[in-house]
């Protein structure tokens, strides 16, 4: 199953994602199709066809007065030089009496030399991706020094997420069934067992999280980070934010915009897009991902796909046809429970390795030993990355947060399995490699036991600081085009352009970007308008 979820990398700190579904390719389509649950705060319907996300009172109300006057009480995380603390936030911001949540805060001070700049929180994406996990693993250790030397660098895990009261679902040997569903149904039984498969995961969200299911919008969780930024004792918020997170940092710039900092929004999305726009647009990334992929992979001598008078297109119909076969006849993966590589982990292997072109030889490798040897070890290990799934065969809860956030911000892109037939040719047409998959995918959150909060809207944020907005232009999961559209959107946006691959840029090997950003962070001067890098 794919369902779009933020890759959690072959990269330490790639754990961006995007799309809007369930599994694989049902995870492919469940990240990044975040939108936003908007509470009451729309405004009527603008010229441009989507409400607009108004700005909160900027009086705290008597009742949330608790929850802001709260201060950190710093502990050891088990990481050396990182310290953890717990915050309480509303579990219902309408009726805060109803109870609290526990939110989970990691820090690690300004290293110095130079004077404080104050805190640097960040988020790497999803939704479900954990922003502690992020922040020790890489943000904390390998941000630029001059960015550590002057920023405590902060991260919080969003409400449902990691250890801020996790979405659970699933057990692990049930996510092994749902991840291998079916997403190319071939007739009425198939696809009796698809909507079977959305159905028992959403079942799973129902029991396990009934009582929070609820309240994990990006809305709440961006009105958390508010709490988490007054409890530092930062007048202003400075945050960067990747894939997903950059949907949360635009919706706290909407809501708070006299309390905007310094904002970087790197691989955004587009709020104001409906489920279904923006998964067929986020396809349509995948596939000029995956043709990037192939024009690399043909001119080498290892490419599984094709010599080097195949074209583009071939090599595409190469990997479908190879996709196929596995459909009919999955093949051995030595895998020590028992898995055997199938469409849809193969799938899903495919794209977890469009996020980085760092990854390309180790799937052109993997895409060897499994077309050549029968071998699917190398798929099904970039599928489980993207899962998270470890050795023990446990998962993170990133996909069921990812699912959580997605179906309440948004209305689903469908409603029935006759919804999605009618669209595969639209989503085939996005991506002749992808797009069948990636539209039954987008099946998910139509069974969903709570209803969304959420509809698509315009983010301006008037009055805010000036906000850095940073599009790559050949990003599988978030498309160049959503980067120009919140810039646009945003009254005080910058575009910052970086003309490459993969999936977001900030600290994947562009000088050019790298120092626009830093200078932005470390001076508060956005790049120039217009700017554009390179990978070098």
């Amino acid at each position: 199953m794919h369902t779009r979820r933020r890759l959690r990398p072959l990269r330490s700190f790639r754990a961006h994602r995007s799309l809007r579904a369930c599994g694989a390719l049902l995870a492919a389509a469940g990240l990044l199709v975040s939108a936003c649950s908007a509470e009451s705060s729309t405004s009527s319907t603008s010229p441009a066809g989507a409400a607009a996300l108004l700005a909160l009172p900027t009086v705290t109300p008597s009742a949330l007065a608790p929850y802001y006057g709260q201060r950190p009480k710093w502990r050891s995380c088990g990481v050396p030089d990182f310290r953890c603390a717990t915050l309480k936030a509303p579990l219902d911001y309408a009726e805060p009496a109803k109870g609290d949540i526990r939110l989970a805060v990691a820090r690690k001070k300004a290293t110095g030399p130079g004077k404080r700049l104050g805190s640097l929180l960040v988020n790497p994406g999803g939704p479900g991706g954990s922003a502690v996990g992020y922040l020790q693993a890489y943000a904390g250790i390998g941000y630029p020094a001059e960015v550590r030397a002057r920023y405590d660098m902060v991260a919080v895990d969003p409400r449902g997420v990691a250890r801020s009261e996790p979405v659970e679902c699933l057990t692990g040997r049930q996510m092994d069934t749902y991840t291998q569903a079916d997403t190319t149904p071939d007739d009425p039984r198939e696809t009796g067992e698809l909507v079977d498969a959305f159905k028992g995961f959403a079942e799973g969200c129902g029991r396990r999280s009934a009582g929070l299911l609820r309240h994990v919008s990006t809305v709440e969780a961006a009105r958390d980070m508010d709490l988490v930024r007054a409890a530092l004792g930062d007048r202003k918020l400075t945050y960067v934010g990747a894939s997903y997170g950059t949907f949360l940092g635009a919706t706290y710039a909407g809501l708070y915009p006299d309390r905007v900092g310094r904002l970087v929004l790197d691989g955004a999305l587009d709020p104001s897009l409906p489920a279904r726009r923006m998964n067929e647009d986020q396809t349509a990334g995948f596939e000029t991902a995956f043709r990037s992929f192939a024009k690399d992979c043909v001119r080498r001598s290892d490419c599984p796909l094709g010599g080097s008078r195949t074209t583009t297109e071939q090599a595409g119909r190469n990997l479908k046809a190879f996709f196929r076969r596995l459909d009919a006849a999955p093949i051995e993966a030595g895998d020590a429970d028992g898995r055997t590589l199938g469409e849809a982990l193969a799938t899903t292997g495919v794209i977890a390795a469009m996020y980085d072109e760092g990854a390309w030889p180790r799937l052109r490798e993997a895409l060897t030993t499994a077309m050549r040897d029968k071998d699917g070890a190398g798929l099904l290990g970039l599928s489980d990355s993207y899962y998270e799934r470890d050795a023990d065969g446990r998962y993170a809860n990133l996909m069921f947060a990812n699912a959580a956030v997605n179906c309440l911000d948004l209305p689903a892109a469908f409603s029935s399995p006759e919804e999605v037939k009618a669209a595969v040719p639209s989503f085939e047409k996005a991506s002749p490699v992808f797009g069948e998959g990636l539209a039954w995918a987008s099946l998910n959150c139509a069974y969903w036991p709570v209803g969304p909060t959420g509809e698509p809207h315009r983010i301006e944020a008037k009055g805010a600081a000036p906000i850095v907005v940073v599009g790559t232009t050949r990003d599988p999961a978030t498309p160049y085009r959503w980067a120009r559209s919140l810039a646009g959107q945003l009254s005080s946006g910058t575009l910052l352009t970086y003309d490459g691959d993969g999936h977001t840029a900030y600290g994947r090997g562009s000088a050019c970007i790298d120092s626009a950003i830093n200078r932005y962070l470390l001076k508060g001067t956005p790049p120039a308008k217009g700017k554009r890098c390179s990978a070098t």
